[in-house]
């Protein structure tokens, strides 16, 4: 018998209870589905919002051949199966939409195959992954796709998929117990289908509020492998992390693994407060998160994690700056403004005498064999831009003396 998840699972985009900033008339993605004109890409987003769904969706609307493959069970052979049969399709005007479930999992040899198979039209891909696609999938691949940020269902959402749950079965719940069902599932619509199921099979006597919630204090652990830890959980993390908070770092921490996170996804989000929020402050954040990263890898979960938890501690207690986060957002913010500005002569290269006789590098003074190795007064920016400043160092860590430093250099410029 089929899973009540796959039996509810909707086939049109009018029965899709989800991801409305992705599918209004004026997102690219609903217009390409509506023309029928797919293109590859990825959907990233947690476990239960519909990636597979919307996957099998957007296919039978551009009338494509749909193939499903899973990075966990496939490989490069299963993938070889598939083009052959592409371009078997393709002889007769019929194009394959490929979906490749927890594409992170696959490693970046596996993730190449997909490339000229891409380029060539042979396959529109769509791949559904839980993890950061900057992180998770290689640059190459990353840039011939679009990416596609699936949200958790809100309360509205799952409501809706839930009155269908029990219209199928058969039930009656009341309002309150309703709630307390859509509290359970974290946003996941597969979790919550999963939930009524299991109710519906335990032949309740009582659907009352009380019993659901006993009900589901007994048999949580056994639908939950995560979560929302995508989006509170690891947001407190994040946010104990920055205001100091060892202690709720830990516990945050504590509660992603006991949920079944991925340890490295704390690794990941720790490397990026050490550069967001503590910044220079205390460089030697970046470099003890990486070093746990690193036990973590060499070692496994047990003491892998304990070194997680250190780097999680040390970025805790450490001074905190976002001096260097600010800093670097407006430069790139400057950069996209000022784009068609021409790097100055004097700070070109000169590799060819034609080159030099143009000017360039003409002017530059080597920092080397200046005093105190610093070439003061010289420019660095465009000229119409004129000299800018971004970084502006905290009073704290370690950044009071590069403040120092600073100061003393700006003001001899």
């Amino acid at each position: 018998m089929k899973p009540l998840a796959e039996i509810l699972r909707p086939d049109s985009l009018e029965m899709f209870c989800s991801q409305g900033h992705l599918l209004n008339e004026t997102h690219p993605l609903k217009q390409a589905i509506s023309n029928k004109q797919l293109h590859s890409m990825i959907l990233w987003g947690p476990s239960g919002v519909g990636k597979t769904t919307l996957a099998r969706i957007m296919c039978k609307q551009a009338q494509g051949y749909f193939v499903q493959l899973s990075a966990v069970l496939d490989g490069v052979k299963e993938l070889r199966v598939v083009i052959e049969n592409a371009k078997k399709y393709q002889k007769i005007d019929q194009s394959t939409v490929l979906f490749v479930d927890e594409i992170h999992r696959f490693n970046k040899a596996q993730q190449d195959a997909f490339l000229p198979h891409i380029e060539s039209g042979l396959i529109t891909l769509i791949g559904a992954t839980t993890e950061n696609p900057s992180f998770e999938l290689n640059r190459a691949l990353l840039s011939r796709v679009s990416v596609y940020v699936l949200e958790a269902l809100d309360e509205a959402g799952l409501m809706q998929i839930l009155r269908r749950c029990l219209s199928y079965l058969d039930l009656e719940i009341n309002q309150s117990a309703r709630k307390k069902i859509i509290a359970n599932s974290g946003g996941d619509a597969r979790r919550l289908i999963n939930i009524v199921e299991k109710i519906d099979q335990a032949k309740l006597r009582q659907l009352d509020e009380q019993s659901i919630a006993q009900f589901l204090q007994d048999k949580v652990a056994s639908f939950d492998k995560g979560g929302d830890i995508f989006y509170q959980q690891l947001s407190a993390f994040h946010k104990s992390v920055r205001g100091s908070s060892p202690d709720g770092a830990l516990y945050w921490m504590a509660r992603m693994l006991v949920g079944g996170c991925d340890p490295k996804t704390i690794a990941r989000r720790l490397l990026a407060i050490a550069s967001e929020d503590i910044g220079n402050a205390d460089p030697r954040a970046l470099e003890i998160t990486l070093n746990a990263w690193d036990v973590y890898e060499r070692v496994g979960d047990k003491e892998g994690n304990r070194a997680i938890a250190q780097a999680a501690v040390y970025c805790a207690v450490a001074p905190k700056s976002n001096a260097l986060y600010k800093a670097f957002n407006q430069a790139l913010s400057e950069a996209k403004q000022t784009s068609d500005l021409s790097v100055p002569l004097h700070l070109c290269n000169a590799p060819s005498q034609l080159m030099g006789e143009l000017g360039y590098g003409e002017g530059y003074r080597y920092a080397n064999d200046e005093v105190d190795a610093i070439s003061y007064g010289q420019t660095y920016f465009p000229k119409s831009l004129g000299e800018q400043r971004y970084y502006h160092p905290a009073n704290r860590g370690l950044e009071i003396k590069i403040s120092e430093k600073l100061k003393n250099i700006r003001g001899k410029s």
